[in-house]
């Protein structure tokens, strides 16, 4: 796949819909932090150090060992453009941080994209897989695959007692950030999100928002992540973040039938409405789209609205955002054009895929 398709095509594997408690779960994401012993981190490192870093990783994505496990393109963000950058954080295939401090970066990225490692981030490699669905272990095994074959290839930076190294203290251990990305609509409706939030930063998990750390919950729209990677093994880290995950999709869905069983005839009217103000609206920003939207996809998973699938929904979480929206457009857009595009496109999507 071309680098242009990489940026006109809206489709990521995350997005299909598929995998155990997909209904609520949008998609599973596994994280692995390195870094390469006698080499600067990458926020003190100069460029020419940089760009060594890059082709030594490059060589070993280009192996036959890799090659074996995923067929990689290397993207180079200096040959990005800022609304190229601005599209792969939306799909969330690189970070914010790697689209806006990136001229030593690169991501190399499997055709699916459900495989994306960062180079030059924060931390000299960052593999990152991203599955459909609740799907933590499958996540892992791809994940530990991918970095055992640059192990056998690279020096790490690794501490007998600290484990492996990196650029932010929280990461130092086994490196690993594991995260949900979980639908939570009925729980906001029933005021139960705030307690819930409360709980998980007990027991050494964080909720963010729908692109990491600093970014907003919308469209009820919530990152549950690991946020101990020291002092506790991969197992360890996967198995509470898979029991509190499942806690929370368990009272989603008790919240769900609440809502159903006391409320339904309000419930069914909201849902109706922002159905109906995304298929007609003339103009609709983005952050009352993700509402919309999540209203919709509510509706969809208790079978309220029928003939629209949730792949659609989970496209258009995607196809709606600023950057997205100008790069299909192939310029740059004002606020009031983005808005109008937005909802034109939604409008479209909708009227391909059934009606209620």
């Amino acid at each position: 796949m071309s680098q242009q398709q990489f940026m006109q095509n809206p489709w990521s594997n995350w997005m299909k819909g598929e995998g155990p408690d997909s209904d609520i779960v949008i998609s599973t994401r596994l994280r692995i932090a390195r870094n390469l012993r006698q080499h600067p981190f990458p926020l003190l490192a100069t460029d020419s150090q940089g760009e060594e870093v890059v082709r030594k990783v490059t060589e070993v994505s280009e192996s036959e060992a890799m090659r074996k496990l995923q067929q990689l393109q290397v993207l180079n963000m200096d040959q990005i453009n800022p609304l190229e950058k601005r599209v792969l954080v939306e799909k969330h295939l690189i970070s914010p941080h790697l689209a806006e401090e990136s001229r030593k970066g690169a991501v190399l990225l499997s055709p699916d994209e459900s495989v994306s490692i960062m180079v030059n981030e924060e931390d000299h490699i960052r593999i990152q897989v991203l599955l459909p669905g609740f799907r933590l272990n499958e996540a892992w095994e791809i994940g530990t695959k991918i970095d055992d074959v640059f192990e056998k290839n690279l020096n790490f930076a690794f501490d007998e007692t600290r484990g492996y190294l990196t650029s932010c203290p929280t990461n130092v251990g086994t490196g690993i950030r594991a995260s949900v990305m979980l639908h939570l609509p009925a729980l906001v409706m029933t005021q139960q999100i705030s307690r819930i939030l409360q709980a998980i930063n007990q027991v050494g998990l964080v909720v963010r928002g729908i692109y990491g750390e600093g970014s907003e919950a919308l469209g009820n729209l919530f990152q549950l992540s690991n946020q101990v990677t020291l002092g506790m093994s991969e197992s360890d880290i996967l198995s509470n973040l898979y029991g509190v995950a499942r806690q929370i999709i368990e009272q989603e869905r008790v919240a769900r039938t609440y809502l159903l069983e006391h409320t339904r005839i309000s419930l069914e009217d909201r849902i109706f409405r922002s159905y109906g103000i995304l298929m007609y609206a003339r103009t609709v920003e983005s952050k009352e789209a993700a509402q919309r939207l999540s209203d919709v996809r509510l509706g969809i998973d208790l079978g309220i609205i029928s003939g629209v699938s949730p792949l659609v929904m989970n496209e258009l979480l995607v196809t709606t955002q600023p950057g997205f929206l100008q790069q299909h457009a192939g310029q740059k857009l004002t606020p009031d054009q983005r808005d109008e595009r937005r909802a034109r496109l939604i409008r479209e999507r909708l009227s391909t895929t059934g009606s209620a």
